[in-house]
């Protein structure tokens, strides 16, 4: 579709702040086309190696595109976000990044997989020696400038949004942020390919792509968190197959979490001969943590689903 507006990639930014000049102005009801750069803020690009991985320099990471002012905004309220929709550039990248991830200390080797995809989205992504991941493409950080004054980290999320990773914020999808200073100042970026819910290895199919959203305004919400409305089921484009489906069982939420992963990251490298690293890369872009059972004291229940189509 045809766009109110566009905001090229170079109007981007490294992290929250509300003293920012904003690259744009909308009124409700407004469209807007938005290019953005890849997590790593173009470090790694089609043609990378692990050499690029090792010298990522991290105060150039998570570049977000805008920020944009929104017409009316005042505190209190709620900006509305609908993805309207995704132009995929064809490529990303997952990483094992050392000291970051789930498992960190499981794995504290740096590892890298480039992937090439059709930008149609017209079939999965192939994942060497095995594996089809379908792709969904999504934000991954998005939000509205805080009201404390400084420089803030865009890695954290926080109540205004940010770096929700929430793999649902896709095509038809309206987010609802939190505004803490006038005219809102939204910033997107952080584009992914597809990504399991919880992102475990910390890295999804990370793929610079333009995206095309719609701007309202909802007055006097008083909003706590962030919400959102998703258009219809989350999880059909993979179910066909059904899972395989692990559990991490104790008194500490992470550690079970840890525990189901490991264990799926056993059952794949058992059942394929695929490294464990690479195991731990594809879980975290197509496998799920879910939180099965927190009411039965003193454990609770982690499972992690992943799903069977990915290795056929």
């Amino acid at each position: 579709m045809a766009c109110n507006h566009t905001i090229h990639r170079n109007s981007h930014h490294f992290g929250w702040d509300n003293t920012l000049a904003p690259a744009l102005s909308v009124r409700p009801g407004e469209t807007i086309a938005i290019e953005t750069i890849d997590a790593s803020g173009g470090q790694i690009h089609a043609g990378s190696d692990l050499n690029d991985l090792i010298a990522l320099d991290f105060d150039k990471v998570n570049p977000v595109t805008g920020p944009i002012h929104i017409d009316g905004a005042q505190p209190g309220d709620a900006v509305a976000v609908t993805f309207l929709d995704f132009h995929p550039s064809g490529w990303g990248w997952t990483a094992n990044i050392p000291g970051f991830g789930l498992l960190a200390e499981d794995f504290p080797e740096a590892a890298l997989h480039v992937w090439n995809y059709a930008p149609d989205l017209t079939k999965p992504a192939a994942y060497a020696p095995m594996g089809q991941v379908p792709l969904k493409p999504f934000v991954g950080t998005i939000g509205l400038q805080l009201a404390e004054k400084g420089l803030h980290s865009v890695v954290p999320p926080r109540r205004v949004g940010g770096n929700l990773d929430i793999r649902d914020n896709a095509r038809g999808t309206t987010l609802y942020l939190p505004v803490e200073v006038a005219g809102g100042l939204l910033s997107l970026g952080d584009t992914h390919a597809a990504q399991g819910d919880g992102e475990i290895c910390g890295t999804a199919i990370e793929s610079p792509m333009d995206v095309e959203i719609k701007i309202e305004l909802i007055k006097n919400t008083n909003y706590a968190f962030p919400r959102l409305e998703t258009p219809g089921p989350v999880t059909n484009h993979i179910d066909g197959m059904g899972y395989r489906v692990t559990t991490g069982i104790g008194p500490d939420l992470m550690q079970a979490s840890r525990d189901a992963v490991r264990q799926m990251i056993d059952w794949i490298c058992a059942e394929t001969n695929m490294s464990a690293v690479d195991a731990y890369m594809l879980s975290s872009v197509a496998g799920d943590l879910r939180i099965s059972e927190i009411v039965d004291i003193p454990n609770w229940v982690v499972s992690f689903y992943f799903p069977k189509t990915v290795l056929g």
